[in-house]
């Protein structure tokens, strides 16, 4: 005899993920980001973008300066409000005061 055991509160299974008949798969914009793979930063240090408070951007910025889906990076950036790190060769604060100035 086998015994039965409830299943936790807590768990929680994707229908999607399992495939449930009736239950659709999100459409998923693979154009949206196919920029990334041509973008230089993809291809050097992460931590150059990520910098501690305080630390230096430059390097990042110069990388950026170069960069062919500069434009795209930065739109990205301000449409899904990164907060961290050097998007488009700007800052986080650079950011907000382009966002400030298009109000």
């Amino acid at each position: 005899m086998t015994q039965q055991h409830p299943v936790p509160s807590n768990w929680f299974v994707d229908p999607v993920a399992l495939g449930v008949p009736g239950v659709r798969r999100p459409e998923i914009d693979d154009e949206a980001l196919s920029w990334q793979g041509d973008a230089l930063c993809a291809q050097t240090d992460p931590e150059a973008f990520f910098p501690e408070k305080g630390g230096s951007t430059r390097e990042a910025k110069r990388i950026c300066e170069g960069c062919e889906v500069r434009s795209e990076c930065l739109d990205y950036a301000l449409a899904n409000d990164e907060r961290f790190g050097i998007w488009g060769g700007l800052s986080e604060r650079e950011r907000r005061k382009l966002r400030r100035e298009a109000i």
